[in-house]
This record gives structure tokens, C-alpha cells and sequence, in this order.
């Protein structure tokens, strides 16, 4: 019997959703990527589809958590097979919205992400909230109502200078449109600072990029 395309892209979404396109084996991974992102570029690159509940919120918010990402040397595992079910009950996602403002965020980063951390939900989130406090951010970087321009390679000396075991070889900064979207940084399984040259590899190396301002 012949199948349609529409009905064969169907089954296969299905079966993508089903987990039956699971890349990777839960647990078995090498590092941690924990991405931050620059609420005003995401609230404006996204307009009238951004989340409300980030970027409406009474005090503008600077960087958030994007996740916090199992990684290979090279590569990553995504959708991972797993006994945990893919619902993250809003219980759960009550707890790490201070930092993950968007329940949809929090639900979708467990199903790509967190299923091949190998946790179960709630310690995949406590080790997100653990990554985050890792890291401190500089002072000039805590400000969304103030519009900066920089280099990529400024925005990651400014986070090796306050944060000691950080190399520029263990964080890269992603870029979109001109402006600073994201800075991405690789940490042990126990979440130490990590080299990661192919993450490093691939990160935005613009001279000129906005960090613009929530306003």
C-alpha cells in the first residue's frame, strides 16, 4: 500500500513525539552546556510571540536560563528515552520559574535536554538551578534597562573575569541579528568550569554586536 507524503510526515511526527526518535541514552553524556539568554533580545526578536510572563514582567529581566544541556564532545544527545513522563507538572515548574520564566520553557527543555541527563524531573531541575548559581554574572550584565555595545570577545572576558576556573575556551557567546543572544557555558557533570573547544568553535565572533535594553 502506498502512503501519501502528508500521511508518512504524520506518522513519522508521531512518531517523533512517541519518543521513537530519540537520539542518545539517558544518562550518557560527557558535560553540561548551561545557555543564558538575553531576555531583551529575545523579547524583541520574538514580538508579538514572545512569552508575556518574560517579557511583560514589571521588573525587566537581563539574563535567564535558555537550559541546561547534556553535551558529547561532539554533539548531543536530544529526546532521550525515558520511564519519566514528558509533562512537567506546573509543581514543578513553580519552582525554577524565578530563573526559567516560562512554564512552556520549563517542559520543553525537559523533553529535548533533561531526559538524557538521566534524573528524574525534579533533580534535573535542582541541577539546573545548581549550574546557574555556579556562575556570576557581572555587575554590567545584571541591567536589562541598559543598552550596550560590544564585542562577543567582550561579553566572554567579562564572564571569565568574575568567575575564577573559567577559560575563554570554556564559554561562547551566540549572536543573532547583531545582538547578543546568548552565552553558552560548558561545565563538568559535577559542574566545575570546562574547556569545550568545539562549543568555543562555534561561537559569534562579531566586533560590533547590541545587547540591547528592555525598554
Amino acid at each position: 500500500m502506498r502512503i501519501s507524503g502528508l500521511a508518512a510526515s504524520l506518522i513519522l511526527t508521531a512518531l517523533a513525539l512517541s519518543g521513537a526518535g530519540a537520539d542518545g541514552e539517558a544518562g550518557k553524556f560527557d558535560f553540561y552546556l548551561l545557555a543564558l539568554s538575553w531576555s531583551p533580545t529575545y523579547c524583541q526578536s520574538q514580538g508579538d510571540r514572545a512569552n508575556r510572563l518574560q517579557c511583560d514582567s514589571v521588573k525587566p529581566k537581563a539574563f535567564v536560563v535558555h537550559g541546561l544541556w547534556p553535551q558529547y564532545t561532539s554533539g548531543y544527545p536530544a529526546y532521550c528515552r525515558t520511564y519519566i513522563p514528558d509533562f512537567v507538572p506546573r509543581s514543578l515548574t513553580d519552582t525554577i520559574l524565578d530563573l526559567m520564566p516560562s512554564p512552556g520553557l520549563v517542559g520543553g527543555q525537559w523533553r529535548k535536554h533533561g531526559t538524557c541527563s538521566g534524573l528524574s524531573q525534579s533533580e534535573y531541575l535542582e541541577k539546573t538551578r545548581q549550574a546557574y548559581e555556579r556562575i556570576d554574572i557581572p555587575d554590567g550584565f545584571e541591567d536589562a534597562t541598559r543598552r550596550q555595545v560590544l564585542s562577543a570577545r567582550d561579553v566572554e572576558q567579562a564572564f571569565v573575569a568574575v568567575n575564577p576556573g573559567l577559560s575563554a575556551n570554556g564559554i561562547a557567546v551566540s549572536c543573532k541579528k547583531g545582538r547578543v543572544a546568548e552565552v553558552r557555558i560548558c561545565l563538568t557533570r559535577s559542574l566545575e568550569f570546562r574547556r569545550c573547544e568545539n562549543v568555543d568553535r562555534k561561537g559569534c565572533r562579531a566586533s560590533r554586536l547590541v545587547m540591547p535594553s528592555d525598554d
